[in-house]
């Protein structure tokens, strides 16, 4: 059945077709769940066929047309999920918006989209789009999933989603034949989706792809890693975000498999065991979350308890990875591993929920060493993947058997990669974008004469036929030396320390590399309470200067590394600063997506840069910040600058 279903899935070339399909050919499977009050509800495909159908023929009813766009805010709900596929039969562009965005940076969305309508969530996405009503007048309907808190609510623009969905059914009796009129006039080289740049540098772009462009990248992946519609996801990133859309929407529709949806985020972590999903993707900060959690919970069991967790750890270490690669290990270590697989690593797995994964991938960010060896040491198929917005997520990939560390994989089946004299890589995919929305002229930026897409990263392929990510291409300098000045690659090595949430490294056209260091108040706060530091906030605690030279360490590793490369030695950290506050995305320091602004940041804290390069030990700052409520208020603190001994490098060494 799910070879047939496969077959016949092909003749179906846009997602509101592929949808009707799954309705057909499996009406009675699970195609989604959510978790509400602590208990499970689940839609069988035929099920939210019929919720789509009515829900269409509602916002046709109100006067949604083709080629007209549809906002949807809101954390990882089925009914926002069956909006996309609602616009998508109608003939319009669904554009997610990322759920924690304040209300400005929706106004600038809803004005560079020209959005009507809306379908959000709960009353906190109600009331960010009341505030920016008066400066945009032209939304005309809010329709809402969760009523709770807007009973009392007036606004003539504002409708439940229950309200919608009886008068779709009710223009559906009166107008049967029209949701299949509709959905047979989608064609595969429409848009299907509008998906917002997370702006690292400017403005936000809405990159337009098609149903084409996203069916090929999710059929491609389907096939790479052999997902079927007995496959199992969690849903919690955000559903403005590519990836989520490519593994929870694009994805599902394309293998069949089941989406869940948490909760909430505070009950994920819970929610991931209960459902025990196949299929997993996270970015780093994630995993290492995790296993930051695991490892407070070790240290806090009994001493039998982290004996046996810290010995078969030892053996993981030594021979799990190559087990999981299905490498020559002597018998002995095999016997031990098995051993630790009943003992530790299985128990461990679940309480991780990852008991069922078959496999699991990250991307976005580099992965710290040990973090990676961790999870595929433990018995989980942890890969990366490269990709972009512009590329629906579909270049790169690590096979099976081999899974490395400092690539990101071979490119992926009718993908064609192109490294450019200065480094920077190009790509065709068959998941390319049509166009940056109503920018013709960063569409013509971005993409060649003979139609590779700049990534605007910089990387080289390896004799192994993997890609290697450097940096991002017009972000690498040099030092005034001439010695290559990579910020990512270094900021990425400083935070494959748990103790480091955040680093913003600095040193083109400069003498030396300096950087601020954010630290992760959650590990160093624990680390501290063991050893008898009070403190009195997260302030208090990156004062201090046993963190300090805590930091001082993580910062020795990196260099100790850096003095192994010799196109790299010059680069080593030579000062550091641990910020008085942490960035954070509503002060405009880092994209929703968590990259950070480096540019933003090196001018917003312009005396703190002043003391990393002069001779100042401390600089005294007071800071403006954003609160979630909208108030504003100020931080200050006498930040300290702390210097680093350079680690000789081979050559020093030899001559010595």
């Amino acid at each position: 059945m799910a070879q047939s279903a496969a077959a016949s899935s092909l003749a179906a070339d846009t997602f509101p077709m592929l949808l009707l399909q799954h309705a057909r050919v499996r009406p009675d499977r699970v195609g989604i769940r959510e978790k509400d009050l602590g208990i499970w509800q689940s839609w069988t495909w035929s099920q939210v066929a019929d919720e789509v159908r009515a829900l269409a023929c509602g916002l046709a009813a109100h006067g949604f047309r083709r080629g007209m766009n549809l906002a949807i805010i809101g954390d990882n709900r089925p009914r926002l999920y069956w909006s996309f596929a609602v616009a998508q039969s109608l003939g319009g562009v669904p554009v997610p918006i990322y759920q924690d965005s304040v209300a400005q940076e929706m106004l600038y969305v809803l004005e560079n989209a020209e959005i009507e309508y809306a379908i959000v969530e709960d009353q906190e996405q109600v009331d960010k789009l009341l505030e920016i009503l008066p400066q945009y007048p032209h939304l005309k309907y809010i329709y809402y999933d969760n009523p709770r808190g807007l009973r009392h609510y007036g606004q003539g623009q504002l409708m439940p989603y229950e309200e919608l969905r009886e008068i779709g059914r009710e223009y559906d009796e009166a107008h049967p034949d029209f949701f299949a009129r509709a959905v047979a006039e989608g064609k595969p080289d429409e848009v299907c989706v509008i998906l917002y740049t997370s702006g690292t540098t400017s403005k936000p772009k809405g990159v337009c792809l098609t149903h084409a462009a996203f069916i090929a990248a999710a059929r491609g992946d389907a096939k790479f890693d052999g997902f079927t519609p007995d496959d199992e996801v969690l849903s919690y990133l955000p559903m403005a975000w590519v990836g989520d859309h490519l593994f929870s929407y694009a994805q599902a529709l394309v293998a069949g498999f089941t989406v869940n949806c948490p909760e909430s985020s505070e009950t994920v972590m819970t929610d991931l065991r209960e459902i025990g999903p196949t299929y997993y993707f996270a970015p780093p900060r994630v995993f290492e979350n995790l296993l930051t959690t695991v490892m407070i919970r070790i240290d806090d069991a009994s001493w039998i308890k982290r004996h046996l967790f810290h010995y078969f750890m030892g053996v993981a270490r030594r021979c799990g990875a190559e087990i999981m690669d299905r490498k020559a290990v002597p018998l002995a270590e095999r016997l031990l591993y098995f051993l630790g697989n009943f003992l530790v690593y299985g128990p461990l797995r679940n309480v991780l929920g990852m008991s069922r994964i078959r496999v699991a991938y990250t991307g976005g960010a580099a992965i710290g060493p040990d973090l990676y060896r961790f999870y595929r040491s433990i018995g989980v198929n942890l890969k990366q993947l490269y990709g972009q917005t512009e590329t629906s997520v579909y270049v790169c990939k690590q096979p099976d058997g081999e899974a490395k560390l400092d690539t990101v994989g071979k490119p992926l089946p009718g993908v064609d990669i192109r490294i450019t004299d200065s480094g920077e890589i190009w790509v065709k995919t068959p998941g390319m974008l049509k166009e940056y929305y109503k920018r013709p002229d960063a569409t013509a930026e971005s993409i060649s004469p003979d139609g590779y897409f700049m990534t605007g990263d910089a990387g080289f392929f390896g004799d192994d036929g993997h890609l290697r990510i450097i940096d991002r291409a017009k972000d690498v300098g040099k030092l005034t030396d001439g010695t290559l000045f990579a910020p990512q690659f270094l900021e990425n090595k400083l935070k494959f320390f748990p103790y480091i949430k955040e680093a913003v490294c600095f040193g083109d056209k400069r003498d030396m590399v300096c950087a601020f260091v954010n630290i992760d108040v959650q590990a160093v706060g624990n680390w501290a309470e063991k050893r008898g530091l009070a403190y009195a906030g997260y302030v208090d605690l990156a004062a201090k200067p046993e963190v300090y030279a805590l930091i001082e360490e993580c910062v020795d590793k990196v260099n100790a590394d850096l003095a192994r490369e010799p196109h790299l030695d010059g680069s080593q950290i030579r000062r550091f600063l641990v910020l008085h506050k942490e960035l954070d995305a509503d002060d405009d320091e880092l994209t929703r997506t968590r990259k950070v602004r480096r540019g933003f940041i090196g001018e917003k804290y312009a005396p703190l840069v002043t003391a990393l390069y002069g001779a100042a030990e401390s600089c005294r700052i007071e800071t403006q910040v954003k609160f979630e409520d909208g108030r504003t208020g100020s931080i200050r603190a006498e930040v300290r600058v702390r210097d680093v001994q350079p680690v000789p490098s081979r050559s020093d060494r030899k001559v010595a």
